[in-house]
């Protein structure tokens, strides 16, 4: 089949990868939750050997992602597992977490699961790190993202743009603080959470 593309991932891959330099450094055992395309596994996993990025998505996605993982062949990318945040959760233990551009594709009960699981699958010291767009007390933090959120609105009602605070209070009740949060173009961010020690 031929590899799908996002013109997005090319966009953002850089920016994120200096946040992921930094913050996963240390990581060894990486979980990609939505990875889409498969563009980012392969770029990170290709600048960052020292991990193995263990993607993931809807079933109904994975064939995308393996076509760009078989493509770069790489000796740290494992088959992606199929994985829906309202079903079924990996057995792995992994010491990071990652996702891009999620939040605000699925419903809000979604989101709320996908932190309720990460205390299961993660090591006592995980970093999470989350990209896209984030409102800050209910205002949206540019006439571009307020646009975005009314055009993914549209497409369905359970989308939009989530609000940090609130995405900040599933974090802390799945056991992980805030440690930074890093302007990125297109008035995206990059919030970054490690596991507190209990």
């Amino acid at each position: 089949m031929s590899k799908p593309h996002s013109p997005s991932c090319e966009r953002n891959r850089e920016p994120i990868l200096e946040v992921l330099r930094e913050y996963f450094a240390d990581r060894r055992h990486v979980l990609e939750v939505g990875s889409g395309t498969g563009q980012h596994a392969v770029h990170f996993a290709a600048a960052l050997p020292q991990l193995t990025w263990q993607s993931s998505d809807r079933a109904e996605n994975l064939a995308c992602i393996r076509a760009w993982l078989d493509e770069a062949n790489l000796p740290n990318t494992p088959p992606p597992l199929a994985l829906d945040v309202t079903g079924a959760w990996p057995a792995g233990l992994f010491d990071a977490v990652f996702s891009a551009n999620t939040l605000h594709i699925m419903a809000w009960p979604e989101v709320e699961l996908l932190f309720a699981h990460l205390f299961a699958i993660t090591s006592p010291d995980a970093v999470l790190v989350v990209y896209g767009p984030f409102n800050h007390q209910g205002r949206y933090s540019s006439d571009s993202n307020a646009a975005f959120d009314q055009w993914l609105k549209a497409r369905g009602a359970h989308m939009g743009i989530r609000d940090a605070e609130a995405v900040d209070a599933l974090a802390v009740g799945a056991g992980f603080a805030l440690i930074d949060d890093i302007a990125m173009p297109a008035n995206n961010r990059c919030r970054v959470w490690r596991r507190a020690k209990r």
